[in-house]
Parts: structure tokens; C-alpha cells; sequence
């Protein structure tokens, strides 16, 4: 746990490379380079040896957190276990040596990949079609609502307002603004659900649509989700679904069938592609007829032959909102989440959301009587706590109680969000953690509710085991220093 600094291992004359003797003339840097651009000192690095440097680095690794170490009950977030057959067809290398500038009829088995994904997709979400460009969730959000502002100027409308819950991901109101919308917030009820009189107040004919999460973000389904999508077609709006809470509908119900317009995916959510780390995402996005003219270019395409289906990248659609990404999109991921439908099946999709709800409800009945529960159960595949009563009786904040679930080698869930929910605890145990292991987690975080009413002090001072302790995040995050701890 005391791991040294690379350069505090250094010694002189350390190698981890042999190399053969050059043959070639040297040539004096000076007459290749101008001086301004010369070092007037060597660099500082560190000599140290091969084994060395493996072992380092394999140390470190071993102080990292990740999802083949230990559960993320990140709310929200779906931080769930990648089967690694995810990642041996990722590495077949027809896909992995593949390059965007082939043509098409070498590509074919990409091409009939990214198509019948699509199709899978287009399916489970209900929806008249799916475009796999998007190279992340905000991003799918951002085409989503360039779509929503398509079809309105297609009309000769010209809406500048869009309606965003109040529970909503940082990001929703985020790419509204991006594309030039005015954000106005719609109020949750008593019960986490969007408040139809604030909705109807709201939702005048400058409102181009109305962005939603269902289940939402406190992890309640909004059951009156028919109404309010009746109310927004008849104001000439559209309804938008954040799908990062897909999880709790594989098989069970669509958004399409909801009266949803335009949704994005989130695959490293819900089809267990990998998540996080600023790595490749994606996230597509599925409309409903009447906004098909306008999706992104290059659109996928299937052509019967009499020697059987080719498959085409298609740009002649004039409606377009024209190219979000270069080529096509994050394909190693469209790779692997393609491999998890098709390993599940749809009775094994139907299984993963069933899995989720029973998952979140049971960690839920082990928890409700150790912290407040801000909204009424049962939930859907997350749940909300609060920290209130531990802040206002011991003055233990929940990030208090986050850090010392470090100390218990697990990663802690979402806090403060939504920002709905006073000292917000946000739990998502996903449909890939097994019974034993909710037991351990619920089991610690009731001692540590117990913790804090008996020696507050010691939370407050958590983590105590880690490799780094308690982390002034503000001064980190405006002052990174990754040389010195």
C-alpha cells in the first residue's frame, strides 16, 4: 500500500532495454533542430529495470478499483460486470483490424452487424428506427434534440422552449442548451413523479418537447406516463426518453409504447459494454416515424440480391441532420453489446430488467430502516436514500458515509444527485450482483450507520485503510498534481 513513486525507484544506469549496436552514423542534434527547441539539460527520467517497472505498475493496478474487484452501486450509472466474450469477439480480427476507409464489400460482415444491431434496437425500444452513430449518452441526447429541432423547422415551427424534469441527468438540460434551447424545469410530486399541474402550467406552443427518464431518476416508473405524452402531442410537442434506466424495461416494456418520440441508449449502461475511465462509449438513438427523414448520415441499409443481402452505408437523405461522428461510430463497442443480445436472447433481456427490480428492492428492504427514505417503495432498479438523519443527529454527511465505504473495499454509490433529494445516497445494485454479495454491502452500510451515531469523528475522518485517504476534491480538481500524495 506504501507503493514508491517510479521515480523514487529510480537508480543510475538502470535499463529495461538492450539494444544492438548502431551502425548508422551520428548525427549531431544541433544541425537538425533549431537551438530553441534543444533541451539544455537532459530529461529527468527514471532508470529502472523491466521487472521493475511491470511490478510497479501491476501494483498500482492492484490499488485501483474496478468492476472484476468489487461492486459499483452506482445509481444511475449501471456500473454491471462485461462478460469477456464481449471482448473475445471484439478481438476477432475481422472486427479489430477492420478500417473505416474499406470498401464496403470487404466490410460486409461489419456493415450486417451494425445493421441487424440496429434492428435489435430498434425493436426493444419499440421504435420505427435506430441510428448507431452517437459516441456516448450526452451525445445521443445532443442528436436526439437536433432531431426534435429538424422536425420543427420542417414544420415552419420555430419552438425555443424545452421542458426538462427537475430529477433530470446534469446533461439533459446540457445538450438542450447546446442546441440553442431556453431550459425550463417541471417539478417532481410528493411521490418522485413528474407533477402533471406544473407540466400543464409549463407546456405553452413555444415548447418544442419534453425531456423524461422513466423510470425516473429516483428509481420510480412514471405511471402516468400515457397522460403526460397525450399532453404533449396535443401542444405539437414531442417526448423525449433519457434511456439511461433501460435496465428496469428489457422485455417488460417499450418507450415507443409509451408514446415516446426519440430516446437515446446508453450501452455501456444497459448492454454491458464497458463504462467509464473517458474510454469509448455509445449511445444510439431510436425515433419514431415521423423523425426518421432526419437521422444521421451515413444510415445502414440492407439490399436482397439474387446471391443473397448485401449491406450499404447510405448518405442520399436530404432531411438529414447530416454527420455527428467521423465514419461511423465506437465499433468495438457496437461489437460487444451486439454479443450480449445475442448471447441473452430475449426471455435472457426479459431476465436481466426482473433481476434488477428484485435486486433494488430487496438491497432496499435491508437499508429503509437505517436511513431515510425520501420516496415511497417499491422502486425499479435503483433507489434513493437520504443521509439526513445521520447529518442532523451525529453530523455525519453522506459523503462522510461514502468515503468510509472505501475503507470495506467498496466503491461508493452516486451522492448528492439527484439534487431533489437532501444528502442523496442514489443505489443501483444491477442484475449481475449475486445475494451474497448485497448481504455484505447492506451489512456495511448499516454498521456504518451505526458507526456514525456511536463515533462520528472516525467516519468523518474515512477512508482510514486506503493507499491515499481523505481528499480535498475541490483543491484536486483545480489543482491536479499526479506526481505527489
Amino acid at each position: 500500500m506504501n507503493e514508491k513513486l517510479i521515480f523514487d525507484l529510480s537508480r543510475s544506469g538502470r535499463k529495461g532495454y538492450c539494444l544492438s549496436q548502431n551502425d548508422f552514423p551520428e548525427v549531431p542534434l544541433e544541425s537538425i533542430l533549431p537551438q530553441e527547441h534543444l533541451r539544455k539539460e537532459p530529461p529527468a527520467l527514471p532508470e529502472v529495470s523491466e521487472s521493475e517497472v511491470v511490478r510497479h505498475f501491476v501494483r498500482l493496478s492492484n490499488m485501483n478499483f474496478h468492476v472484476d474487484k468489487g461492486m459499483y452501486p452506482l445509481g444511475s450509472c449501471t456500473m454491471k460486470y462485461n462478460p469477456k466474450i464481449n471482448d473475445y469477439t471484439c478481438s476477432l480480427p475481422g472486427f479489430a483490424a477492420l478500417h473505416p476507409l474499406q470498401p464496403e464489400t470487404s466490410a460486409q460482415g461489419a456493415l450486417r452487424l451494425m445493421y441487424e444491431l440496429s434492428e435489435m434496437l430498434r425493436e426493444i425500444a419499440g421504435m420505427a428506427a435506430v441510428t448507431l452513430q452517437p459516441a456516448a449518452g450526452a451525445h445521443g441526447e445532443l442528436t436526439g434534440i437536433l432531431l426534435i429541432k429538424k422536425y420543427h423547422e420542417s414544420n415552419g415551427s420555430e419552438r425555443r422552449k424545452l421542458l426538462v424534469v427537475d430529477s433530470a441527468h446534469g446533461t439533459n438540460p446540457a445538450s438542450a442548451a447546446l442546441a440553442g434551447y431556453e431550459i425550463v424545469s417541471v417539478s417532481c410530486n410528493a411521490d418522485g413523479r413528474t407533477d402533471l399541474e406544473d407540466l400543464a402550467r409549463k407546456l405553452d406552443r413555444d415548447v418544442a418537447a419534453l425531456m423524461l427518464t422513466n423510470p425516473n431518476t429516483v428509481g420510480v416508473f412514471e405511471k402516468d406516463i400515457r397522460a403526460i405524452a397525450d399532453m404533449v402531442h396535443d401542444n405539437g410537442s414531442l417526448l423525449y426518453m433519457d434511456g439511461a434506466n433501460m435496465n428496469a424495461l428489457l422485455g417488460i416494456t417499450r418507450p415507443g409504447d409509451m408514446g415516446f418520440d426519440v430516446m437515446h441508449y446508453n450501452l455501456h449502461k444497459t448492454f454491458s459494454t464497458p463504462h467509464g475511465g473517458g474510454g469509448p462509449g455509445s449511445g444510439p438513438v431510436a425515433v419514431c416515424e415521423k423523425l426518421v427523414p432526419f437521422l444521421p448520415v451515413p444510415v445502414v441499409e440492407k439490399e436482397e440480391g439474387p446471391e443473397g443481402a448485401t449491406y450499404k452505408l447510405t448518405v442520399d437523405r436530404p432531411e438529414s441532420i447530416g454527420r455527428m461522428i467521423n465514419f461511423y461510430g465506437n465499433f468495438g463497442v457496437l461489437v460487444r453489446a451486439y454479443t450480449y443480445i445475442r448471447m441473452l436472447g430475449a426471455e435472457g433481456l426479459g431476465r436481466v430488467s426482473e433481476n434488477a427490480i428484485i435486486n433494488a428492492n430487496y438491497l432496499l428492504s435491508r437499508l429503509e430502516a437505517s436511513f431515510d427514505l425520501p420516496y415511497p417503495k417499491p422502486v425499479m432498479h435503483e433507489f434513493c436514500l437520504s443521509g439526513d438523519r445521520q447529518k442532523k443527529a451525529h453530523g455525519v454527511r453522506t459523503l462522510d458515509m461514502a468515503k468510509r465505504l472505501l475503507d470495506f473495499g467498496f466503491h461508493a454509490p452516486t451522492i448528492y444527485f439527484p439534487l431533489i433529494v437532501s444528502e442523496a445516497m442514489m443505489i443501483e445494485p444491477t442484475e449481475t450482483e449475486a445475494k451474497e454479495t448485497l448481504d455484505i454491502f447492506a451489512d456495511t452500510l448499516k454498521k456504518i450507520a451505526e458507526e456514525a451515531a456511536a463515533d462520528p469523528a472516525f467516519v468523518q475522518s474515512a477512508p482510514v485503510t486506503t493507499p491515499v485517504k481523505r481528499l480535498d476534491e475541490a483543491q484536486a480538481s483545480r489543482q491536479l498534481n499526479i506526481c505527489c500524495f
